[in-house]
């Protein structure tokens, strides 16, 4: 038993230097094994350079004078900043008085469309309650009206205007 530990013993040490010399690739290339002892190279990364030394105070300082708001600008900006008030202000007094027109519109309209259809229902009414033939037979009858002769019509062109003016002479022929 002691030589068969002996021997697991020497066979995990051969294994931590192969695994130390080499490593396992995942993939299907295998990697080509660099020499131990490599030519010395120029290093590729860049230097660092020195950052000069700075005073902790002042740039304490310099921070501070940083974070402070100058009188001219904060004046600008308070001009700015109620400027800006007054216009969402101004904005939504307009679209108010705007959706209150719109709705007065609507209303209206609403309004008119029943005027209208009451009109028509009267309209309806009185060309339904006249009747064409007593009013015939009150007109010849009653007031001895007669339907006027051919000689009596006259018939004018005017050529000046489209429509009849009550107040004009009318031309004899």
């Amino acid at each position: 038993m002691a030589a068969t530990k002996a021997v697991r013993g020497r066979q995990a040490q051969s294994v931590r230097r192969q695994s130390q010399t080499q490593a396992y690739v995942y993939g299907n290339t295998v990697r080509k094994l660099e020499p131990e002892h490599r030519p010395q190279q120029p290093s590729r990364t860049p230097e660092r350079r020195e950052r000069p030394h700075v005073d902790h105070s002042t740039l304490r300082r310099n921070q501070e004078k940083a974070l402070q708001v100058d009188l001219p600008l904060l004046i600008l900006l308070t001009i700015a900043a109620s400027a800006m008030l007054l216009i969402c202000v101004n904005f939504l007094r307009l679209q108010s008085e705007i959706n209150g027109r719109m709705d007065d519109i609507k209303r209206m309209e609403q309004q008119l469309e029943v005027l209208k259809s009451e009109n028509d229902a009267l309209e309806t009414t009185i060309n339904t309650s006249v009747n064409l033939d007593y009013v015939y037979q009150v007109a010849v009858g009653e007031l001895g009206m007669v339907y006027a002769n051919k000689d009596q019509v006259l018939l004018y062109n005017k050529t000046e205007s489209e429509y009849v003016r009550q107040n004009e002479d009318i031309p004899k022929y």
